[in-house]
């Protein structure tokens, strides 16, 4: 500090530069580095022993540094030595999946670090490890650019533009058991969720055994006698019973004893309550064939991934490009043929904050097979 400026150096050990983080407004998370470069005259980051220095100046006006960094720094660490990384091969990554996870393990890695100040000593350290692993797959695998608009997310969000064949990952090996960190600490997490003790909700299912793949992958690929690599498949057969006295503030039979088409999902895209019609129209006899299943069991698999990542972010940051808008897709039926209907989801506001998805189908005119 002089009359003129003020410097910040903040040094820590971990091997990985700041990434700017680029998620939706209403996002609970990913800000700093926007924050940082909005606030100050200059801020940079350069290599400091094992780890990195982060820097930035503020001035009075006519304030000049004699330092010869840049006004902002944001480069990126070469990490492609094999002397100190590990090669880990990823196949059939699902980027959609993964850009909307990274968001939401970042809201309940917070969340859960600030229940766990008071109550684990250790807990900034396994929240800078699990941080220091998210940051490893960020930087790494490309995010896919999809549009808000409802015609350009039913064009372009489908398999196979929103996976990836193979991704090769340069983990440092100081890296390596962050991701086992990683891991635990968001099964915590979700357990916190779950019960009630975070602002974030749980993760679905399928996200989490995504998360367990890739974090599993590092492990595995990274081991003495390195195993080979296991290609990322989502399973489909989750289930779990749902019983109307789970919905004491709702009642199920507003769809289920309902004439018009309608199919009803809890937050975790569970199928709660379906209408005879729609069972009709997806060829399926009983309601028991689809209450308790997840909501993919309908979903042809080039959209699942999309309908993942997008639920992912409707319950992190509200998200909600194709709530409230009639669009034309094509559902799976009970004989694993596919038609084309027009449906429309409206969000359904229950007690303490909870909600249900009603989903009313409009068989197009010209209902065909696909």
């Amino acid at each position: 500090l002089d009359g003129t400026l003020l410097r910040v150096e903040v040094a820590d050990g971990s091997p990985h530069f700041p990434s700017p983080r680029d998620y939706t407004s209403l996002a609970g998370t990913g800000r700093g580095l926007t924050l940082v470069d909005d606030s100050v005259d200059r801020w940079g980051v350069h290599i400091h022993g094992d780890g990195k220095l982060v820097w930035f100046e503020i001035r009075t006006t006519g304030g000049t540094s004699d330092a010869a960094e840049p006004r902002t720094g944001r480069p990126q660490r070469a990490v492609d030595d094999s002397d100190v990384t590990v090669r880990v091969e990823l196949l059939n990554v699902p980027l959609l999946m993964h850009a909307a996870w990274q968001e939401h393990a970042a809201a309940l890695l917070r969340d859960y670090l600030l229940v766990q100040l008071d109550e684990d000593p250790l807990a900034l350290e396994r929240h800078a490890e699990a941080s220091d692993a998210l940051t490893v797959l960020h930087d790494q695998l490309p995010a896919p650019s999809i549009d808000d608009a409802p015609d350009a997310i039913m064009a372009t969000a489908l398999e196979p533009h929103v996976s990836l064949e193979t991704a090769t990952l340069r983990v440092p090996r100081a890296s390596v058991t962050h991701f086992q960190t990683l891991d635990e600490l968001l099964d915590q997490a979700v357990a916190a969720a779950d019960a009630g003790r975070l602002l974030v909700p749980a993760t679905q299912p399928e996200v989490q055994e995504m998360r367990t793949w890739l974090c599993g992958q590092v492990r595995d690929q990274s081991a003495v006698g390195a195993a080979s690599p296991v290609p990322w498949e989502a399973r489909t057969d989750i289930w779990q019973p749902v019983h109307v006295s789970d919905f004491p503030d709702w009642d199920t039979r507003d769809v289920s004893a309902s004439p018009v088409a309608l199919l009803a999902t809890d937050e975790s895209s569970v199928v709660v309550a379906v209408s005879p019609a729609t069972l009709a129209l997806l060829g399926f006899r009983d309601a028991a064939e689809l209450v308790g299943r997840r909501v993919i069991t309908i979903i042809p698999p080039r959209f699942r991934q999309a309908h993942l990542a997008g639920t992912t972010l409707h319950v992190v940051n509200g998200r909600s490009p194709l709530l409230g808008v009639r669009v034309t897709v094509p559902v799976l039926l009970a004989d694993g043929g596919e038609r084309l209907v027009e449906l429309q989801i409206e969000p359904r506001h229950r007690s303490a904050g909870r909600k249900v998805f009603i989903a009313e189908f409009f068989p197009l005119q010209d209902e065909h097979a696909v």
